[in-house]
C-alpha cells in the first residue's frame, strides 16, 4: 500500500520522515520529491484558453457610460451637439477607467502576481503494509500534512 501526502518544505516534514523510520518504515520505502518554483513571471492579460477572472474593461465601461451622459447633457450647449460630445465623453471615460484598472493591476496588485515568499510543496510517498497504513496516516496528519491519499 502507498500513502501519498503533501507537505510544506519545513522542519515538520523532516520530523515526520524521522518518526516513520523510528516506527519501522525502511528508508528505501520513503520517497520525497520537492516541486519546483515558478520561474517565469505570471501573465497579466488573459487569453482565450486561460482567464484569471480579472476584467480590465469593467471600470472603463462604467466611466464611459457616466462620461457619455455628462457629455451628451453638456453637448446641448456646445457647438458639435449632444451626439458627438456623448461619444467623446464615452471614449474619454472608457480610457480613464481602463487606465485606472491597468494601474491597479500593475502597481497595486503586483505582490499578488509575484508569488514572492511562497515555497513549493514536497510530495511524500510512503510504501507500507496495510497493517501499518493507519499508523503512517496518523503520523503524517500529526506532522501537518496538507493532504494524504491511500493507494492499494
Amino acid at each position: 500500500m502507498q500513502l501519498i501526502s503533501t507537505f510544506e518544505n519545513n522542519a515538520f516534514l523532516e520530523i515526520a520522515i524521522t518518526t516513520l523510520e523510528k516506527k519501522g518504515i525502511k528508508k528505501e520505502d520513503i520517497f520525497a520529491v520537492p516541486l519546483d518554483n515558478r520561474t517565469e513571471e505570471r501573465k497579466m492579460f488573459d487569453s482565450i484558453h486561460r482567464s484569471d477572472g480579472t476584467s480590465f474593461i469593467d471600470i472603463g465601461m462604467v466611466f464611459g457610460t457616466a462620461f457619455s451622459v455628462i457629455g451628451a447633457s453638456i453637448g446641448f450647449k456646445l457647438a458639435w451637439g449632444p451626439i458627438y460630445w456623448g461619444l467623446i465623453g464615452a471614449f474619454i471615460g472608457f480610457m480613464l477607467g481602463f487606465a485606472i484598472r491597468l494601474y491597479t493591476e500593475l502597481v497595486m496588485k503586483k505582490k499578488k502576481r509575484a508569488l514572492k515568499g511562497k515555497q513549493s510543496e514536497v510530495v511524500l510517498i510512503v510504501e507500507c503494509d496495510e497493517a501499518q497504513s493507519e499508523l503512517v496516516e496518523t503520523i503524517l496528519w500529526h506532522h501537518f500534512a496538507l493532504g494524504v491519499a491511500k493507494v492499494k
